[in-house]
């Protein structure tokens, strides 16, 4: 099987270079660590192919040197994405180039943010993997907001690659709170409209009496109020994209209406006569089953295959339970980008989410985490913190073997006052007994190291009592356990 938990570390700043190397091996990952000018002998070991992502720190001659380095970089792999770390990425800094650094982090960085780093890195490389086998050029972009790494979610990527840059009409179908918008949002990014506006319109939300003039605008004294002309949101969409999410909410003589100006591009504001030409792509929305309300009458059949030129659907949250941990991490990395907090989730109580229905799905999720936000600021979330609905474990899982006496919450970046746990499943995965026990010898030589081999300040360090820790140093044959009991 492929070995992908190779980690290139290129850095002039050598400080940096060790610590996030000492993160990465305790991650689990290989980190190969060198200076800018050294890279290329510090590889040439490892087939590129085993690496899963590089991370670019400070380079002494700034942004022609970062250049001259993705030059290099790209003649050995173009399939390794680049996370650039604390330094800014160059506006000169061509477009080919920029392609491959998907995400910059700040230094010292929190886990949520080298967690979904990571995981961008695993995406852009699954891409790239599918436009090499598909015999096309790779242009590989990722699509913010939509993480994880089940299949389903796998082929919404594919079909949003396959027609983001279509000027062509798309119906994004799936329960409330699937992420529809950020879909809409992503396909407008990536298209060639990206530089013209991004309209939304909730047909829901506008009263029937005024959504004709929300679309399609108005001349002054056109209706009572009506006074002066108002474009509608087809107008203001030009040259971009309108998302018309909820249009199964749309009353049906509308829909005619909506129908008449996909069909010939053009439209007239309500109490107008001009005919207005639009250059606009339309994007709709709904969580509402759109062929049962064809049946019903209450959907025209002729709009609908007008709009579902290209369908998209959106998974449900628990049809995908592997991305849940993956979903916390980039809700909780929002969270903090926004300045509204932060906490950690035990494995018990993340199990436990994994386990939810989520019938609201992303947006349950995220006003859940909010809430623990809250009540537990900077807080570790236990299984006994999450609210009743949410704690789907017996009391036997929700045992702890005692491995997370060794982690203290004092292990995270120097300043940051948050607690931070360094458990995550590298994309190769991991021999979960064997990592287990060489992060517990590693943490307690450390602990000895610091403390001059005394055992007790060792045991005060590492949170746990003077005698487990003798047990554990005589378990492992570690160095001068037999002195160090006599103490």
């Amino acid at each position: 099987m492929e070995i992908t938990n190779l980690v290139l570390i290129i850095d002039d700043a050598q400080q940096r270079r060790h610590d996030l190397s000492t993160v990465l091996q305790f991650m689990g990952y290989r980190p190969v660590a060198t200076a800018s000018r050294f890279w290329e002998e510090a590889v040439k070991m490892h087939p590129a192919e085993h690496f899963c992502a590089i991370f670019l720190g400070e380079h002494l001659e700034a942004e022609r040197s970062l250049q001259a380095l993705l030059v290099r970089v790209q003649r050995w792999s173009a399939g390794i994405p680049a996370i650039r770390v604390d330094e800014p990425v160059p506006d000169t800094l061509q477009v080919a180039f920029k392609r491959q650094i998907i995400t910059r982090i700040d230094w010292p960085c929190s886990k949520s943010s080298l967690l979904s780093a990571l995981h961008f890195g695993q995406v852009y490389r699954e891409q790239w993997r599918q436009t090499q086998q598909a015999g096309t050029t790779p242009q590989v972009e990722l699509f913010r907001g939509l993480v994880g790494k089940g299949e389903k979610i796998r082929n919404v990527r594919a079909a949003m690659a396959q027609v983001a840059d279509k000027d062509v009409n798309v119906l994004i179908t799936g329960e409330s709170g699937t992420g529809k918008e950020v879909v809409a949002r992503n396909l407008h990014q990536h298209s060639s409209r990206n530089e013209g506006p991004f309209v939304p319109v909730n047909c829901g939300a506008i009263p029937v009496d005024l959504l004709e003039s929300e679309l399609f605008g108005h001349e002054k004294g056109a209706f009572t109020g009506a006074v002066a002309n108002r474009k509608g949101r087809f107008e203001l969409a030009h040259g971009g994209t309108l998302f018309l999410d909820e249009i199964g909410d749309m009353p049906l003589h509308m829909q005619v209406k909506l129908l008449r100006v996909l069909q010939e591009r053009v439209f007239e504001r309500v109490g107008g006569s001009e005919s207005i030409g639009i250059n606009t792509r339309v994007i709709a929305a709904t969580h509402k089953n759109l062929e049962q309300m064809i049946a019903e009458g209450t959907f025209r059949e002729d709009l609908y295959y007008r709009l579902n030129v290209f369908p998209i659907e959106m998974p449900a949250l628990r049809d995908r339970p592997e991305d849940v941990p993956l979903m916390i991490n980039e809700l909780i990395r929002a969270m903090e980008k926004q300045g509204r907090g932060s906490i950690r989730l035990s494995s018990a109580a993340i199990l436990s989410l994994c386990r939810h229905e989520w019938q609201g799905n992303v947006r349950e999720m995220a006003n859940l985490l909010e809430r623990l936000a809250i009540m537990f600021p900077y807080g570790v979330i236990g299984i006994q913190d999450l609210p009743e609905d949410y704690r789907h474990l017996s009391d036997t899982e929700e045992g702890d073997d005692g491995v997370t006496d060794l982690f203290p919450d004092s292990i995270q970046p120097a300043g940051t006052g948050k607690v931070d746990d360094l458990a995550v499943l590298p994309v190769g995965g991991i021999d979960l007994k064997d990592f287990l026990t060489r992060l517990e010898k590693s943490l307690i030589q450390q602990a000895l190291n610091d403390c001059n081999n005394v055992v007790a300040r060792a045991a005060d360090k590492l949170k746990i009592r003077r005698t487990t820790l003798v047990e554990k140093m005589r378990k492992y044959c570690m160095h001068r356990y037999e002195e160090a009991a006599k103490e």
